[in-house]
């Protein structure tokens, strides 16, 4: 046996122990090792059943995803997994499957290949591989559903979403509950059922021989028109989700081996998607960008055990809860005891919304509420870990606040803000201590948005540095590291997005259209629609200060927008912006905007025509891109993968996609080069290519290719 997998026999029960951490992924050895132990254990006459489970803190969280690449080039396992799982089902001796932690994806499929599976009721089981792009492919989409019924077993594969153990009890994949908390807890109650089994005899059963609950056509239609209906709207454009639906609905209508043929056909027309490259490189992305190449893992991190936070408004709220829902006790503060209650009674309808929608407790909710103190005073604020300022965005306003803080701040505390766009160094300076500040950039809502900009101000401390990645981590969100310069690495991008889409409806395009293009694309928002949501007036007090910076001498200025804002079109808060909205917030196109929209394309001398989806697509998608080579570049992103995480978790770009930058690398930098040539000829200042772009293209070369240079 290897080391990844142990042997060991106790009495009657032989033991399968994986010992691959820290998740037991499925990776080359692996499945060879079982493959292994089972073949001793069937020749060891004084072996009667056999336990597998998982060493350390899970069961088989999944398979290695780096193999998917490697499959995805035509390579062959020693041991592939579908028939690692058939030579379990085929034992002579009953084979039981100890989980606890979670067993996702080939860990189901490798559970649902035992005789048995028992789970102490911490564990979780789940098919989560759409996540990845990918349908299950060693036979869970074809055995789920012959365990759990047909709607949750399609539904597990098809939305990826992991169910505790108790529910899988209750739905039958699991067939007994351990109890107890651990690993000696769940080896010893599986021991026990293992004999139990031995003893009561054969035959023991085999998930691929239960038809009892796969159902009838006549029954199955509206399940699977239900699932697909309900993929089009929460997964959409997502061909994953659409091919797990299709093999389970295979499962109910041919034999296990056909199946099977038809699972592998899937799988294989997805794993050879452009949208599992999208989501894979996502999935690495998240955790690459934790890594700093000069803030060392060993980093020391400062303990914040309390927070405080000024400002009430929407990102105080939100940034009040993310403390509070992490168990960490917050103050907010405001600058009247009016506002203060107004922040509170927001915190508390958003904590009962989430309660009545079934994502926290009674108890949960209380207990975040219990450690929420709000005050209109600095009393407290020197006792805590972490003061976050979160106020109106402007400079003068920021650091007379910085230089409040910095009086009654204890030694160590860190100071961060939540601007969006104001230089940190600047920030900074109105203390004493700019290695203790720091940019936090959450993004609204946000208790719900899970990507925060941590900005790096040129003195701040590594151990602020390291403190805020892995606070924000803590709070349940996703961080990534920038630099200072104006509005960071996300905003700084989405003003050519926004830009671009501005020059579009100016140019002839309709609000429609461009909308709709971005949004098919895979956007969350059209970027109009986005700007709407914002708030038109926001925007135009940017532009209103910083306008000769934004716009040199002699580039072209969007127009729109200012003129929206002029006549009080602020977006969705007055009814009206780019699109006209009704009491419930449905939206229809307003003649009254392409009205404006042609007196100003006649007064600027701008000829409309009619501009089709994919030129639309490519101004607004390689804005993003041109400008992301920039920064990247001058420094302010250490990859293009952070640029991908950014606009993933910040801004609603398809995860399918992995990122702009992913994206451009998938279409191809010369031709991503090439359509920026012609937009530049076309269209001048703005469309200058950027020369990291340029030099990529030229090359033959990729941002992935780029970021592994760079380490």
């Amino acid at each position: 046996m290897s080391d990844i997998v142990l042997y060991r026999v106790d009495g009657n029960v032989a033991i399968i122990q994986i010992n691959n951490p820290p998740v037991n992924a499925l990776s080359p050895g692996v499945p060879e090792g079982i493959w292994e132990g089972l073949d001793e254990a069937q020749a060891d006459d004084s072996v009667e059943a056999v336990v597998l489970i998982g060493g350390g803190r899970t069961f088989i969280a999944g398979a290695d995803i780096k193999g998917f690449a490697k499959a995805r080039e035509g390579h062959q396992r020693a041991v592939s997994l579908p028939e690692l799982i058939l030579h379990l089902e085929d034992s002579g001796k009953p084979v039981v499957a100890a989980i606890h932690g979670t067993a996702f994806g080939g860990g189901l499929e490798t559970a649902m290949g035992c005789a048995y599976r028992v789970a102490i009721a911490s564990a979780q089981v789940g098919q989560p591989e759409v996540k990845l792009g990918i349908i299950p492919g060693a036979l869970g989409t074809q055995r789920l559903p012959r365990l759990v019924g047909v709607e949750l077993g399609a539904e597990m594969c098809a939305f990826g979403d992991p169910i505790p153990a108790a529910k899988g009890f209750k739905a039958g994949v699991i067939d007994a509950m351990v109890d107890g908390k651990g690993f000696d807890d769940l080896l010893e109650g599986a021991i026990a059922f293992a004999r139990d089994k031995a003893a009561a005899g054969g035959p023991h059963p085999k998930a691929r021989e239960r038809n009892d609950r796969l159902g009838t056509d006549e029954e199955n239609a509206p399940i699977f028109a239900k699932l697909r209906a309900k993929a089009n709207k929460i997964r959409r454009n997502q061909l994953a989700v659409q091919k797990a639906i299709d093999a389970c609905e295979a499962a109910t209508k041919l034999p296990f081996e056909e199946g099977f043929k038809r699972e592998q056909e899937l799988f294989r027309e997805c794993l050879q998607n452009d949208q599992s490259k999208g989501l894979i490189h996502a999935f690495f992305g998240e955790r690459q960008v934790r890594k700093i190449p000069d803030v060392p893992k060993d980093t020391p991190i400062r303990e914040i055990n309390t927070a405080a936070v000024i400002g009430g408004g929407t990102m105080g709220v939100g940034i009040t809860m993310n403390y509070a829902s992490a168990g960490i006790p917050v103050m907010i503060k405001e600058i009247s005891q009016e506002a203060v209650d107004k922040a509170m009674a927001t915190i508390r309808k958003n904590y009962e919304r989430s309660q009545k929608r079934g994502r926290f407790t009674q108890e949960y909710v209380d207990k975040a509420l219990s450690i929420i103190t709000p005050t209109t005073s600095y009393d407290g604020f020197e006792k805590v870990d972490i003061i976050v300022e979160a106020v109106f965005e402007g400079m003068a306003l920021k650091k007379q606040i910085f230089g409040e803080i910095d009086k009654i701040a204890r030694p160590g505390c860190i100071l961060a803000s939540n601007t969006s766009t104001l230089d940190i160094d600047e920030i900074a300076s109105a203390t004493t201590r700019p290695a203790d500040v720091i940019g936090h950039h959450f993004f609204s809502p946000a208790n719900v948005m899970k990507l925060v900009e941590v900005v790096r101000g040129k003195e701040s401390s590594k151990d602020v540095i390291a403190t805020s990645m892995a606070l924000s981590r803590r709070l349940g969100k996703i961080a990534v590291l920038v630099g200072n310069c104006r509005a960071f690495v996300g905003n700084r991008m989405f003003g050519p997005y926004r830009r671009e889409s501005t020059f579009l409806v100016e140019e002839g395009a309709s609000v429609g259209a461009v909308d709709k293009a971005l949004y098919d694309f895979g956007m969350a928002m059209g970027p109009l629609a986005t700007g709407d949501l914002a708030g038109l007036d926001v925007g135009a007090r940017i532009r209103k200060e910083y306008g000769d910076i934004m716009f040199p001498e002699g580039s072209r200025r969007p127009m729109g927008e200012d003129a929206l804002y002029e006549r009080g079109r602020y977006g969705q808060k007055t009814g009206a912006g780019w699109w006209k909205y009704g009491a419930d917030r449905s939206r229809e196109e307003d003649p009254e905007v392409e009205a404006l929209l042609r007196d100003l394309a006649k007064q600027a001398g701008i000829e409309q025509r009619e501009i089709g989806e994919q030129e639309i697509i490519d101004r607004c998608v390689y804005a993003l891109v041109n400008e992301g080579a920039r920064i990247l570049e001058e420094g302010y992103a250490l990859r293009a993968v952070d640029i991908d995480i950014i606009y993933l978790y910040g801004y609603g770009f398809p995860a399918y996609r992995g990122g702009p930058m992913s994206y451009a690398d998938t279409v191809g930098l010369d031709k991503v080069y090439a359509r920026i040539l012609e937009f530049h000829e076309k269209h001048g200042y703005w469309w200058k290519p950027a020369p990291l772009l340029k030099e990529l293209a030229e090359s033959g070369q990729t941002f992935a290719q780029w970021d592994k240079k760079r380490g």
